[in-house]
């Protein structure tokens, strides 16, 4: 009978439980995700130099649990809001309170299962998506990744079964600790503020100063060392804290003074409205900004990396340099797009390469020693500079030329009588430069794998300073470390939203009867909806821009310790790729919103 009835309550209200099921099949779609990654150590260490990089993925796994242990009780205080007065009513006709414990008991597990066995298989779609369109679009290369992890869906059906079993066991518990006057006028308590403005103005200073010391620890990473870490950490986390709960406070304060803005259509209302959500959110505002910051940092820093290997590829001169090209690789090479071609010989004489000089007709290509952005990568070396005296110039652009046997050897430059005069190995050896690499990169790739074959050269040989295998050196090493950091931000983020999503959506019990006043007085659908839109933007902007501010400061460590050259270069991308999902997440929360506190004005 019990289970029929919970099944019946679920089904009456099914709109509203879908709403949460949505919630919690994400939370678990998102966690197995995670832990496909943060469980599969062959992938982690295969795919990223860093030796601590697993330590690095349980630490985070560790800090997801609980994220979504966080988020699994509002998503839990959403239901209650949802049944409480059903349950007051029921207790009223005379229903035991043991049995309604029993009844929130089955209805938690039952929502709670059917949301991760859902969440499960949404989470290997999304696996498998996200890793393939990673994958193919940024032509990355890793190890042992794969969508179906048994240890990951083992660990999420745990983690979920143990987090549902308690909440259904909490939820039975304070169904019956709480009296029935409670359960039915609860959404009609108040909430009283207390207002300190000299405390609000200490509070504020001190978040500011907090702020500005973490962000000096960041920029100072190479006097602090990892103590500049520890520092941010703590100073950023309460400082964060502190804007929430005293500067933003005082800013609707003031804006409430200034009555022209203030009695402006319904500004009063939704000011009033922020301020007792800023009073009641203040801690999740500031974990949901901290994550914003990590989730965007993470996707930044992945396009970082990205950007980081196309950079320490553009240092490399020739796109391509073949060693004695036969007739079928001289065919392949003059389909390529070409900007600029060299053919030189040159002879092995006692371990001393020689090279014609009369052979040099255009200038050589020579890496700057300078770090200027401003400058080119490469510099021009003209045929006449190829003297004794200018030696240092041109040495390690020849060498770059060599076979791999021959590299390391004394390079000179002699009179075509001279070069004739020599007995020794003769080589041949054509240094091609591409109009575009990245488009040739395939027809690249092969006759780099051609030339090793025909010469017998290693395939893991780097002495060659091609662009090729530039980037094929660094593509293996960053692959991995930026797979992770755009899979990592995109699951944060999806966590972040979720949570701030559904402690707005707990709210809404008590908003419904606020906006069905304004609605009964005669205040138009457009405005009220205007005003729903205007409140959740608020509490969706604050974090944002505030984890915007901490990201911008964030990459310092990354520039300060050497990790990214240019890390604010393309912030475009990841910015717009965050701030798409961000909105998605907004407009979902506000349609979500107004069909819970406006459900005449639809």
């Amino acid at each position: 009978m019990l289970w029929k009835l919970a099944l019946t309550g679920i089904k009456s209200r099914l709109r509203d439980y879908l709403v949460l099921l949505s919630g919690l099949a994400m939370a678990s779609a998102i966690f197995y995700m995670f832990e496909a990654l943060a469980l599969n150590k062959s992938f982690v260490t295969s795919n990223s130099p860093v030796s601590m990089a697993f330590l690095v993925f349980q630490f985070g796994s560790v800090l997801l649990a609980i994220i979504t242990f966080i988020y699994l009780l509002y998503a839990n205080n959403f239901l209650l809001s949802m049944r409480q007065r059903d349950y007051g009513l029921f207790m009223v006709l005379g229903a035991k309170g043991r049995k309604l414990g029993q009844l929130i008991f089955i209805e938690t597990l039952v929502i709670g299962s059917v949301a991760t066995v859902l969440g499960l298989l949404i989470g290997l779609g999304l696996t498998e998506l996200t890793g393939h369109l990673l994958l193919s679009r940024m032509h990355l290369t890793v190890h042992h990744f794969t969508p179906f992890y048994g240890p990951a869906m083992i660990s999420t059906l745990i983690f979920f079964g143990v987090l549902f079993l308690l909440a259904a066991i909490v939820n039975q518990v304070q169904l019956r600790r709480t009296p029935v006057l409670t359960l039915l006028h609860r959404d009609t308590q108040p909430t009283h503020l207390q207002r300190q403005p000299r405390g609000q103005f200490f509070q504020s200073l001190l978040g500011l100063i907090l702020l500005a010391i973490g962000y000096w620890s960041m920029i100072k990473i190479d006097v602090l060392k990892m103590s500049s870490i520890g520092i941010a950490l703590v100073t950023i986390v309460v400082g964060t804290f502190l804007l929430f709960r005293a500067l933003f406070t005082w800013c609707l304060q003031c804006l409430k003074r200034r009555e022209h803005f203030a009695y402006h259509g319904l500004n009063n209302f939704v000011l009033a409205q922020l301020q007792f959500r800023l009073h009641d959110l203040n801690r999740m505002l500031t974990l949901v900004t901290l994550l914003f910051a990590l989730a965007l940092g993470a996707l930044t820093v992945g396009m970082g990396f990205q950007s980081q290997l196309h950079n320490i590829a553009d240092v490399s001169p020739y796109d391509v340099v073949l060693h004695d090209p036969t007739a079928a690789q001289q065919k392949k090479a003059a389909q390529l797009d070409i900007k600029r071609q060299w053919q030189v010989d040159y002879k092995v004489v006692k371990g001393t390469v020689y090279f014609n000089r009369a052979q040099f007709t255009q200038p050589l290509l020579a890496i700057h020693q300078s770090t200027t952005t401003s400058q080119k990568a490469y510099r021009e070396i003209k045929p006449s500079e190829l003297t004794l005296a200018k030696q240092q110039q041109w040495q390690q652009t020849l060498n770059d030329w060599l076979r791999p046997n021959d590299y390391g050897h004394p390079v000179r430059v002699v009179d075509a009588g001279a070069y004739q005069a020599l007995q020794g190995p003769h080589y041949r050896v054509v240094a091609i430069q591409t109009k575009n690499f990245y488009q040739a990169l395939p027809q690249i790739k092969q006759l780099v794998i051609t030339d090793n074959q025909e010469n017998h050269f290693p395939s893991s040989v780097g002495l060659v300073l091609s662009k090729y295998q530039s980037y094929e050196l660094m593509n293996s090493l960053v692959s991995g470390l930026e797979f992770m950091g755009f899979f990592l931000g995109i699951a944060f983020l999806a966590m972040l939203a979720s949570c701030l999503m559904f402690k707005i959506l707990a709210g809404a019990a008590n908003d419904r009867r606020r906006y069905q006043m304004l609605g009964k007085i005669g205040t138009r659908s457009k405005l009220l909806r205007r005003s729903v839109n205007r409140e959740i933007g608020v509490l969706f902007a604050l974090p944002a821009v505030l984890g915007v501010v901490h990201v911008l400061f964030g990459l310092q460590l990354f520039e300060v310790s050497g990790l990214l050259t240019h890390p604010y270069r393309d912030l475009l991308v990841p910015f717009s790729i965050f701030g798409i999902l961000y909105l998605g997440y907004y407009g979902l929360t506000v349609k979500l919103y107004q069909h819970l506190v406006l459900p005449k004005f639809k």
